[in-house]
Protein backbone atom coordinates (compact mmCIF):
# COMPACT_ATOMS: atom_id res chain seq x y z
CA UNK A 1 0.00 0.00 0.00
CA UNK A 2 1.24 3.65 -0.55
CA UNK A 3 3.40 4.95 2.34
CA UNK A 4 1.46 6.00 5.38
CA UNK A 5 0.39 10.06 5.97
CA UNK A 6 -1.05 9.40 9.38
CA UNK A 7 1.48 8.01 12.37
CA UNK A 8 1.45 4.38 13.58
CA UNK A 9 0.98 3.31 16.58
CA UNK A 10 1.77 0.53 18.84
CA UNK A 11 -1.67 -1.53 19.70
CA UNK A 12 -2.70 -4.50 21.36
CA UNK A 13 -5.88 -6.02 20.11
CA UNK A 14 -7.34 -8.36 23.13
CA UNK A 15 -9.67 -10.83 21.93
CA UNK A 16 -9.18 -11.89 18.60
CA UNK A 17 -12.83 -13.59 17.37
CA UNK A 18 -14.39 -12.99 13.82
CA UNK A 19 -14.44 -9.46 14.72
CA UNK A 20 -11.11 -8.85 16.54
CA UNK A 21 -9.13 -10.63 13.61
CA UNK A 22 -10.97 -8.27 11.11
CA UNK A 23 -9.83 -5.14 13.31
CA UNK A 24 -6.12 -6.64 13.75
CA UNK A 25 -6.06 -6.92 10.22
CA UNK A 26 -6.94 -3.93 9.41
CA UNK A 27 -4.52 -2.45 11.64
CA UNK A 28 -1.84 -4.52 9.54
CA UNK A 29 -2.51 -3.38 6.51
CA UNK A 30 -2.27 0.35 7.57
CA UNK A 31 1.35 -0.38 9.10
CA UNK A 32 0.55 -0.36 13.11
CA UNK A 33 2.79 -2.43 15.16
CA UNK A 34 0.22 -4.81 16.95
CA UNK A 35 0.46 -7.32 19.55
CA UNK A 36 -2.38 -9.75 20.60
CA UNK A 37 -3.85 -11.80 23.21
CA UNK A 38 -6.57 -13.96 22.86
CA UNK A 39 -8.25 -17.37 24.51
CA UNK A 40 -7.38 -19.45 21.83
CA UNK A 41 -3.93 -18.77 20.53
CA UNK A 42 -4.16 -21.13 16.87
CA UNK A 43 -6.68 -18.23 15.58
CA UNK A 44 -3.38 -15.79 15.70
CA UNK A 45 -1.19 -17.95 13.33
CA UNK A 46 -2.23 -16.08 10.20
CA UNK A 47 -1.73 -12.51 11.89
CA UNK A 48 1.58 -13.32 13.64
CA UNK A 49 2.82 -14.28 9.82
CA UNK A 50 2.65 -10.96 8.99
CA UNK A 51 4.45 -9.72 12.09
CA UNK A 52 2.19 -9.03 14.74
CA UNK A 53 3.15 -10.42 17.97
CA UNK A 54 1.57 -12.97 20.52
CA UNK A 55 1.56 -12.05 23.45
CA UNK A 56 1.59 -14.52 26.54
CA UNK A 57 -1.27 -12.36 28.79
CA UNK A 58 -3.42 -9.24 28.04
CA UNK A 59 -0.81 -7.57 30.33
CA UNK A 60 1.99 -8.84 27.81
CA UNK A 61 -0.04 -6.97 25.39
CA UNK A 62 -1.06 -3.69 26.52
CA UNK A 63 2.94 -3.38 27.80
CA UNK A 64 4.41 -0.47 26.26
CA UNK A 65 1.22 0.06 23.72
CA UNK A 66 -0.05 3.47 22.49
CA UNK A 67 -3.46 2.24 22.07
CA UNK A 68 -5.36 -1.32 23.57
CA UNK A 69 -8.21 -2.30 22.17
CA UNK A 70 -10.18 -5.14 24.06
CA UNK A 71 -13.17 -6.65 21.62
CA UNK A 72 -15.08 -9.87 23.64
CA UNK A 73 -18.13 -11.00 24.23
CA UNK A 74 -19.27 -9.72 27.67
CA UNK A 75 -18.74 -7.26 30.52
CA UNK A 76 -17.60 -10.16 32.64
CA UNK A 77 -15.37 -10.95 30.21
CA UNK A 78 -14.06 -6.97 29.61
CA UNK A 79 -13.52 -7.21 33.21
CA UNK A 80 -11.32 -10.62 33.29
CA UNK A 81 -9.10 -9.29 30.53
CA UNK A 82 -8.50 -6.05 32.17
CA UNK A 83 -8.45 -6.28 35.83
CA UNK A 84 -7.55 -10.12 36.16
CA UNK A 85 -4.82 -11.85 36.89
CA UNK A 86 -2.22 -11.05 34.13
CA UNK A 87 -4.71 -8.65 32.87
CA UNK A 88 -4.31 -5.03 30.92
CA UNK A 89 -4.31 -2.92 34.27
CA UNK A 90 -1.00 -4.41 34.99
CA UNK A 91 0.55 -3.18 32.67
CA UNK A 92 -1.21 -0.42 30.99
CA UNK A 93 0.13 2.95 31.72
CA UNK A 94 -0.47 7.12 30.54
CA UNK A 95 -0.95 8.47 27.85
CA UNK A 96 -2.21 4.93 26.46
CA UNK A 97 -5.58 5.41 26.03
CA UNK A 98 -7.96 1.77 26.31
CA UNK A 99 -10.93 1.49 23.87
CA UNK A 100 -13.21 -0.88 24.68
CA UNK A 101 -15.30 -2.26 20.74
CA UNK A 102 -17.39 -4.68 22.85
CA UNK A 103 -21.02 -4.15 23.34
CA UNK A 104 -21.71 -4.22 27.09
CA UNK A 105 -24.07 -2.34 28.81
CA UNK A 106 -23.56 1.11 30.17
CA UNK A 107 -23.69 0.84 33.69
CA UNK A 108 -20.76 -1.88 33.39
CA UNK A 109 -19.01 0.00 30.92
CA UNK A 110 -19.05 3.88 33.64
CA UNK A 111 -17.56 1.35 36.52
CA UNK A 112 -14.78 0.05 34.70
CA UNK A 113 -13.81 3.45 33.61
CA UNK A 114 -14.05 4.30 36.65
CA UNK A 115 -11.82 1.69 38.25
CA UNK A 116 -9.31 2.05 35.56
CA UNK A 117 -9.17 6.16 35.61
CA UNK A 118 -8.75 5.48 39.80
CA UNK A 119 -6.30 2.27 39.69
CA UNK A 120 -4.09 3.43 36.21
CA UNK A 121 -4.81 6.99 35.64
CA UNK A 122 -5.91 5.50 32.13
CA UNK A 123 -8.92 6.69 30.05
CA UNK A 124 -11.57 4.26 28.81
CA UNK A 125 -13.49 5.17 25.37
CA UNK A 126 -16.09 2.76 24.86
CA UNK A 127 -16.46 1.89 21.25
CA UNK A 128 -18.90 -0.42 20.35
CA UNK A 129 -19.02 -1.01 16.50
CA UNK A 130 -21.77 -1.43 13.87
CA UNK A 131 -20.73 -2.37 10.48
CA UNK A 132 -19.43 -6.39 11.03
CA UNK A 133 -16.32 -7.97 9.72
CA UNK A 134 -16.36 -6.74 5.97
CA UNK A 135 -16.15 -3.42 6.74
CA UNK A 136 -13.87 -3.31 9.35
CA UNK A 137 -11.47 -5.02 6.76
CA UNK A 138 -12.04 -1.66 4.59
CA UNK A 139 -11.91 1.27 7.62
CA UNK A 140 -15.46 1.29 7.09
CA UNK A 141 -17.00 0.93 10.26
CA UNK A 142 -19.70 2.77 12.34
CA UNK A 143 -18.25 3.84 15.63
CA UNK A 144 -20.18 5.17 18.69
CA UNK A 145 -18.24 6.87 21.32
CA UNK A 146 -18.30 7.27 25.11
CA UNK A 147 -16.20 9.39 27.21
CA UNK A 148 -13.71 11.95 28.28
CA UNK A 149 -13.68 14.40 25.03
CA UNK A 150 -10.01 14.49 24.88
CA UNK A 151 -9.87 10.63 25.02
CA UNK A 152 -12.23 10.21 22.56
CA UNK A 153 -10.01 12.78 20.56
CA UNK A 154 -7.09 11.20 21.18
CA UNK A 155 -8.95 7.35 19.99
CA UNK A 156 -9.80 8.64 17.27
CA UNK A 157 -5.71 9.29 16.05
CA UNK A 158 -5.96 5.42 15.57
CA UNK A 159 -9.41 4.74 15.03
CA UNK A 160 -9.70 6.69 11.78
CA UNK A 161 -8.02 3.90 9.98
CA UNK A 162 -10.84 1.29 11.59
CA UNK A 163 -14.22 3.49 10.54
CA UNK A 164 -15.49 5.78 7.95
CA UNK A 165 -17.99 7.28 10.47
CA UNK A 166 -16.78 7.91 14.24
CA UNK A 167 -19.27 10.12 16.31
CA UNK A 168 -18.67 11.32 20.15
CA UNK A 169 -22.18 10.74 22.05
CA UNK A 170 -21.56 11.87 25.71
CA UNK A 171 -19.31 10.51 28.34
CA UNK A 172 -18.73 7.24 29.89
CA UNK A 173 -21.02 4.90 29.22
CA UNK A 174 -22.80 6.85 26.25
CA UNK A 175 -21.17 4.86 23.43
CA UNK A 176 -22.77 1.53 24.08
CA UNK A 177 -26.14 3.33 25.16
CA UNK A 178 -26.24 4.36 21.46
CA UNK A 179 -24.97 0.56 20.73
CA UNK A 180 -28.01 -0.48 21.88
CA UNK A 181 -30.38 1.76 20.45
CA UNK A 182 -28.56 0.68 17.01
CA UNK A 183 -29.27 -3.31 18.26
CA UNK A 184 -33.06 -1.98 18.78
CA UNK A 185 -32.99 -1.43 15.13
CA UNK A 186 -30.92 -4.06 13.78
CA UNK A 187 -33.13 -6.82 15.85
CA UNK A 188 -36.23 -5.67 14.71
CA UNK A 189 -35.00 -5.30 11.15
CA UNK A 190 -33.92 -8.66 10.96
CA UNK A 191 -37.30 -10.14 12.32
CA UNK A 192 -39.32 -7.63 10.22
CA UNK A 193 -36.93 -8.93 7.08
CA UNK A 194 -37.45 -12.50 7.52
CA UNK A 195 -41.31 -12.22 7.77
CA UNK A 196 -41.14 -10.01 4.50
CA UNK A 197 -39.07 -12.66 2.53
CA UNK A 198 -41.61 -15.64 4.21
CA UNK A 199 -44.62 -13.39 2.91
CA UNK A 200 -43.49 -13.23 -0.72
CA UNK A 201 -42.79 -16.48 -0.85
CA UNK A 202 -45.87 -17.82 0.46
CA UNK A 203 -48.09 -15.32 -1.77
CA UNK A 204 -46.03 -16.77 -4.96
CA UNK A 205 -43.41 -13.60 -5.51
CA UNK A 206 -40.06 -14.42 -5.79
CA UNK A 207 -38.45 -13.51 -2.89
CA UNK A 208 -34.93 -13.28 -4.05
CA UNK A 209 -35.79 -10.46 -6.58
CA UNK A 210 -37.38 -7.90 -3.21
CA UNK A 211 -33.73 -6.18 -2.73
CA UNK A 212 -33.62 -5.11 -6.30
CA UNK A 213 -37.63 -4.17 -6.56
CA UNK A 214 -37.40 -2.32 -3.19
CA UNK A 215 -34.43 -0.72 -3.44
CA UNK A 216 -34.56 3.21 -3.73
CA UNK A 217 -37.93 3.28 -1.87
CA UNK A 218 -39.02 3.82 1.99
CA UNK A 219 -38.52 -0.19 2.57
CA UNK A 220 -34.63 0.24 1.32
CA UNK A 221 -32.04 -0.09 3.75
CA UNK A 222 -28.57 -2.22 4.07
CA UNK A 223 -30.56 -4.84 6.18
CA UNK A 224 -32.72 -5.20 3.01
CA UNK A 225 -30.19 -5.55 0.46
CA UNK A 226 -27.81 -7.79 2.62
CA UNK A 227 -30.61 -10.04 4.11
CA UNK A 228 -32.69 -10.20 2.42
CA UNK A 229 -31.07 -12.41 -0.82
CA UNK A 230 -29.55 -14.27 2.00
CA UNK A 231 -32.89 -15.65 3.82
CA UNK A 232 -34.17 -16.10 -0.10
CA UNK A 233 -31.43 -18.11 -0.92
CA UNK A 234 -31.32 -19.60 3.17
CA UNK A 235 -27.85 -18.80 2.96
CA UNK A 236 -26.22 -17.48 5.88
CA UNK A 237 -22.73 -16.33 5.82
CA UNK A 238 -20.90 -15.52 9.21
CA UNK A 239 -22.69 -12.13 10.37
CA UNK A 240 -23.57 -12.72 13.96
CA UNK A 241 -24.63 -15.44 16.31
CA UNK A 242 -28.32 -15.58 17.11
CA UNK A 243 -27.13 -15.50 21.09
CA UNK A 244 -25.14 -12.56 20.52
CA UNK A 245 -28.50 -10.43 19.49
CA UNK A 246 -30.20 -11.78 22.16
CA UNK A 247 -27.67 -11.22 24.89
CA UNK A 248 -27.67 -7.30 23.12
CA UNK A 249 -31.56 -7.49 23.47
CA UNK A 250 -31.55 -8.74 26.68
CA UNK A 251 -29.03 -5.66 27.81
CA UNK A 252 -31.91 -3.16 25.77
CA UNK A 253 -34.49 -4.73 28.30
CA UNK A 254 -32.20 -3.74 31.23
CA UNK A 255 -31.52 0.17 29.70
CA UNK A 256 -35.58 0.52 29.45
CA UNK A 257 -36.04 -1.37 32.81
CA UNK A 258 -33.56 1.32 34.23
CA UNK A 259 -35.72 4.56 32.96
CA UNK A 260 -39.03 3.10 32.93
CA UNK A 261 -39.57 2.57 29.45
CA UNK A 262 -42.07 0.29 27.59
CA UNK A 263 -40.63 -1.29 24.70
CA UNK A 264 -43.27 -3.42 23.32
CA UNK A 265 -42.00 -4.43 19.88
CA UNK A 266 -38.88 -5.08 21.37
CA UNK A 267 -40.24 -7.69 23.65
CA UNK A 268 -41.60 -9.06 21.21
CA UNK A 269 -38.75 -9.74 19.06
CA UNK A 270 -36.66 -10.83 22.35
CA UNK A 271 -39.00 -13.62 22.47
CA UNK A 272 -37.93 -15.10 18.81
CA UNK A 273 -34.77 -14.78 19.45
CA UNK A 274 -34.94 -16.42 23.12
CA UNK A 275 -37.45 -19.39 21.37
CA UNK A 276 -34.39 -20.08 18.52
CA UNK A 277 -31.84 -19.93 21.01
CA UNK A 278 -33.38 -22.23 23.34
CA UNK A 279 -34.35 -24.68 20.44
CA UNK A 280 -30.33 -24.81 20.70
CA UNK A 281 -29.48 -22.22 17.82
CA UNK A 282 -27.95 -19.60 19.39
CA UNK A 283 -24.56 -20.41 17.24
CA UNK A 284 -26.75 -19.94 14.21
CA UNK A 285 -26.72 -17.09 12.01
CA UNK A 286 -28.85 -14.27 11.67
CA UNK A 287 -30.48 -15.48 8.32
CA UNK A 288 -31.26 -18.16 9.85
CA UNK A 289 -34.19 -16.37 11.53
CA UNK A 290 -35.84 -18.01 8.15
CA UNK A 291 -35.83 -21.56 10.19
CA UNK A 292 -38.93 -20.26 12.57
CA UNK A 293 -40.64 -20.34 9.66
CA UNK A 294 -39.16 -23.37 7.72
CA UNK A 295 -38.91 -25.47 11.28
CA UNK A 296 -42.30 -24.52 11.94
CA UNK A 297 -41.37 -25.21 15.82
CA UNK A 298 -39.39 -22.57 17.11
CA UNK A 299 -41.43 -19.48 17.18
CA UNK A 300 -43.47 -18.02 19.98
CA UNK A 301 -47.32 -18.31 19.80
Amino acid sequence: MAARERPAFRVAVIGVGMMGAAIAQRFIDCGHQLSLHTRSPDKLRPLVDQGARAAASAADAARDCDYVITCVNSADIVRSVVFGEGGVAEAIAPPAVLIDMSSIDPASTRQLAKELRERCQVAWVDAPLSGGAAKASKGQLTVMAGGDADAVTRAHALMQDLCANYTHMGPSGAGQTTKLVNQVLCALGFQAMAEAVRLAEMGGVDAGALAAALRGGRADSNILQEFAPQMAARTHPPTGALSLVLKDLDGVQGLARSVGLALPLTTTARQVYASLVDAGLGTAQVAELMRQFDDGAHAPN
